[in-house]
């Protein structure tokens, strides 16, 4: 599963994203079910179910049921993104359209957002260097 190379970013942002989930909830005491949903940018299908898995491994197993991605959530399958397109892209697409009208309407109560990312250069790419992965989550809540 995860030995095409295509899919770095989505590798890197995957486990970003499970690091930044791990931290919330041991640092807030919360868990998956305090969230109606939790939401990453564009880890895409795959790198959905590697954060999923990560989240498992770490005894935080987060329901499927909760969590969406994204660019998963813009791009059917038959579109051939090779996991994904644009995580700011996809992110403020869903967030602005979607998701801020769950909230205002109080369909969703509390989300978990969290933007995930690569931080790609094209340098340290040509010179075999990792890509870093990052993840920055915000909870938003109806009020």
């Amino acid at each position: 599963m995860l030995e095409k190379q295509t899919h770095g970013p989505v590798l890197t942002s995957s486990p970003a994203a499970a690091d930044t989930l791990h931290t919330h909830f041991t640092d807030t005491g919360l868990t998956p079910k305090d969230y109606d949903l939790i939401v990453t940018g564009d880890l895409g299908s795959l790198g959905r179910e590697l954060m999923l898995e990560l989240m498992r491994r770490n005894n935080m197993p987060v329901p499927e049921k909760r969590c969406m991605d994204c660019g998963v959530a813009i791009f059917a399958p038959e579109q051939d993104t090779h996991c994904g397109g644009s995580g700011c892209g996809c992110s403020a697409a869903v967030l602005n359209s979607m998701l801020m009208t769950q909230l205002s309407t109080g369909e969703l109560k509390r989300i978990l957002f969290m933007a995930t990312g690569a931080l790609l250069s094209p340098t340290s790419s040509l010179q075999g260097e990792t890509i870093p992965g990052i993840a920055h989550a915000v909870v938003l809540e109806h009020v």
